[in-house]
This record gives structure tokens, sequence and C-alpha cells, in this order.
């Protein structure tokens, strides 16, 4: 990446976290949730993408807001391009975490799968910033592989339930 792709990244890191992590803890959740709730790989990917997708644009255009009202503290970012940013890397991760569901039928493995794929965009951009910003990859990794999985247990844990009274 050139030096103005990295200043760019950095420049932007935060609103693609936020895009990047949001997806992973809203979306994994909810297919977990979903799955067991469902029980149709067919129906869950549908649900998801939907899902996924109004959240894309409902993340933009909050980070889009968000971003104005810190115009002053961050002069140097611009707010659409923030949105652009958050709403790009949500959709990319809701595409990657729902495409199991599309290519595989039995609903365990493509949850798995959907873990896996989380666990490997966590990792990827984990170990970016740690080049990046010159810190370390593990405590980055863990904080957000942890954080995301206890949203998507949470949720696997609710889908039951709800399967179970409805």
């Amino acid at each position: 990446m050139t030096k103005k792709g990295n200043k760019e990244f950095k420049d932007y890191a935060g609103a693609i976290v936020l895009g990047l992590n949001d997806a992973i803890v809203e979306l994994t959740g909810a297919l977990a949730g979903l799955t067991f709730a469902l029980q149709n790989s067919r129906i869950i990917a549908v649900s998801g993408m939907i899902t996924g997708f109004a959240a894309a644009l409902s993340m933009a255009a909050s980070e889009y807001l968000s971003s104005e009202e810190e115009a002053d503290i961050h002069s140097e970012r611009k707010p659409l391009r923030s949105a652009f940013y958050t709403g790009l890397t949500y959709l990319i991760a809701v595409i990657l975490l729902v495409t199991p569901y599309i290519l595989i039928d039995n609903i365990y493995k493509a949850l798995a799968s959907t873990v896996v794929i989380a666990l490997m965009i966590i990792a990827v951009y984990s170990y970016y910033m740690s080049k990046l910003k010159k810190k370390t990859f593990a405590r980055k990794f863990i904080e957000m592989a942890l954080i995301s999985f206890t949203v998507a247990i949470i949720s696997f844990i609710f889908g039951m339930l709800l399967r179970g009274y409805l």
C-alpha cells in the first residue's frame, strides 16, 4: 500500500473497524439465532442478507451523522467518505458471512463456516492494524473475537429459546 493509501487507511480506520466489527458482531449473532430458529439455509441466507443490507445502510448513515458532529475535532476526515467506508466494509462482511448459507445446505456446517470466516476477517484486520500501528496482534484479535462471539452465543441461545416458544 502506498503512503497515501496508508494515510487514508489510518484516517478512516475507525470507520472501517466500525463497519467490520458491527457486521461481525451483529450478523454472526443474527445468523446464529436464525440458524436455530428457522432451520432452513435459504431462508437464513435471505434473512441475513436483508438484515445485513439494512444494517449497512443504517451504519453508513449513522457514521455520516457522527462524523458531521465531530468535523471540528477530526477536520481531515470527510463525513461522506467515512460513511462510505463504514457501509462498504459492513456490506463486504455481510456477503462473506452469509455466503456459507448459500453454498452449504447443512445449516450447522454453514454456521461453523460463518464462524471461521468471522475469525479470518478479525485476524486479517487485527494483523494489518497491528503492523500499521505497531501494536500487538494477539490483544486486538482476542478482544475483537471475544466481543463478537459472546454476542453470537447469546443470540444463539435466544434463537433456541424463541424456537422453543414459537
